[in-house]
């Protein structure tokens, strides 16, 4: 059944986020309040390959969850800027690696349940070095990691992030 919405109130607002209660109605006519979380911006990001087939990671720590693992850069997209401009900027930025010419990989929904958030993900066969990191805190260091090694580093709980997984395991599978 497909759930009907009959209203949504704001509980929480800032730049980043807008969390609503939800007033759903479900099978039988039932009500239920349900929590949203609304995205202002939704996200971008890319898998980068180069001639070797290696793949462009960052090992990097997420506090809330308070776990160390391999993702691929990705951020959140401005205003005014397109899904592909937002990927290639933040693989800059995170990396210090410009990305070649961007093509749609697929769309990653990280949490449908209760978040609308919506993540672009990209590909790239090739980038040019162009220097250090934007910011010291995105990763702890930054590798080529080659492709076939991906579903490995996944089964070794190395690869945690959903979108990363889901992007990378698919690029394993089509790239």
């Amino acid at each position: 059944m497909r759930w009907k919405v009959h209203s949504e109130k704001p509980l929480y607002t800032d730049p980043w986020l807008d969390i609503r209660l939800a007033d759903v109605e479900i099978t039988g006519g039932r009500h239920l309040e349900h929590r949203v979380i609304r995205s202002r911006t939704g996200g971008a990001g890319a898998v980068v390959l180069d001639a070797q087939r290696r793949v462009l990671l960052e090992w990097r720590h997420r506090f809330i969850t308070d776990a160390w693992s391999w993702e691929i850069p990705i951020g959140g997209i401005r205003n005014e800027e397109t899904p592909a401009a937002a990927a290639a900027r933040e693989v800059e930025e995170e990396t210090g690696w410009r990305p070649g010419p961007l093509h749609p990989l697929t769309v990653v929904h990280p949490t449908p349940g209760i978040s609308d958030s919506r993540h672009h993900i990209f590909w790239s066969a090739s980038a040019t070095h162009v220097g250090p990191p934007a910011e010291d805190w995105e990763a702890e260091r930054i590798e080529w990691i080659p492709l076939k090694e991906i579903s490995g580093l996944v089964e070794a709980g190395e690869i945690v992030s959903g979108t990363s997984m889901a992007a990378l395991l698919f690029a394993a599978t089509r790239l």
